[in-house]
């Protein structure tokens, strides 16, 4: 069965491909959503859980924005000038998993007040609010894609690539 990239990412070098490519930006996402709920409700982001949201946005997106960079010049740009991509359902899964640098970017941006800074409270709380449901949405887009075998979508390895090529691109990609 063939995989995409992204799922051979996190399959690769376990645990620690799964925990800096997942794990970390998976938690810290999840507690912006989570206290982002919270920060709704009150109509302010103060107190202890305005804090952590801000912290885990701040961390999230620069943390993501490395993970990023390393990926897109590390996987992106190698499978690209190689023509080593699986399919269409390998570059929707990569590509929106990447996608979610701008979401998270946005998030650290607006909690360092570098983004909508003369903005009123209200205004960031919803940009805020609209960087977190956006990146939920591509981080699903590429967890369903990155979990697709490539060939339903109709990749199929060509007879003319030889299997120690698909290997190097794999292995290549995945270090």
């Amino acid at each position: 069965m063939e995989m995409t990239h992204y799922m051979e990412l996190l399959a690769s070098n376990q645990p620690w491909n799964l925990i800096l490519f997942m794990a970390i930006p998976v938690v810290l996402a999840e507690t912006v959503a989570i206290t982002e709920l919270a920060i709704l409700f009150q109509g302010k982001k103060s107190g202890l859980v305005g804090i952590i949201n801000r912290i885990a946005g701040i961390i999230g997106g620069w943390y993501f924005l490395g993970v990023f960079l390393y990926l897109f010049s590390t996987v992106v740009i190698p499978l690209s000038s190689t023509g080593g991509w699986r399919g269409i359902a390998d570059i929707i899964a990569v590509g929106f998993y990447l996608l979610g640098v701008i979401p998270l970017m946005g998030m650290a941006l607006i909690d360092m007040d570098l983004l909508a800074g003369s903005r009123s409270e209200h205004y960031k709380l919803k940009l805020h609010a609209i960087f977190v449901a956006v990146f939920l949405v591509v981080a699903h887009i590429a967890m369903i894609f990155g979990m697709l075998n490539p060939s339903v979508l109709g990749y199929r390895l060509t007879p003319n690539m030889p299997m120690e090529m698909e290997d190097m691109n794999m292995s290549h990609s995945m270090n």
